[in-house]
């Protein structure tokens, strides 16, 4: 019985996805369809089948895998310790002189295998 449950519950998850997705596209082109009316209303009316959109959406599985998706990544970002100004500056600085001295290595075994091989091709 669950099983066949679930298989109605991602049927009627498809057929919500198909209709959020023919809202959104009727409701763009609505917005050029109507290109004689005021820019005010033609964005306002997008917005809201953007909104119908968005809600149908969140009413799948999808929907709300996504949602407590973004919910962990929220807990999560306030987890994060941020670096200070000081601490920003010094790892660039460290980084960029490391990108130099690389890049100058890399220039002078270059110089030296061009002149190796200058040397045995003649």
């Amino acid at each position: 019985m669950n099983a066949e449950t679930q298989q109605d519950e991602s049927q009627f998850d498809v057929v919500k996805l198909a209709l959020a997705i023919i809202v959104l596209i009727s409701g763009v082109a609505g917005f050029y369809f109507f290109k004689d009316q005021s820019v005010v209303l033609r964005v306002i009316g997008l917005l809201v089948t953007l909104s119908m959109s968005v809600a149908l959406v969140y009413f799948t599985h999808l929907g709300g895998s996504i949602l407590r998706f973004a919910q962990g990544s929220n807990i999560e970002l306030k987890k994060v310790v941020w670096p200070t100004r000081k601490e920003t500056m010094q790892t660039t600085l460290i980084v960029m002189v490391m990108v130099l001295f690389v890049g100058v290595l890399l220039w002078m075994f270059d110089g030296l295998l061009m002149w190796g091989v200058g040397l045995i091709t003649g």
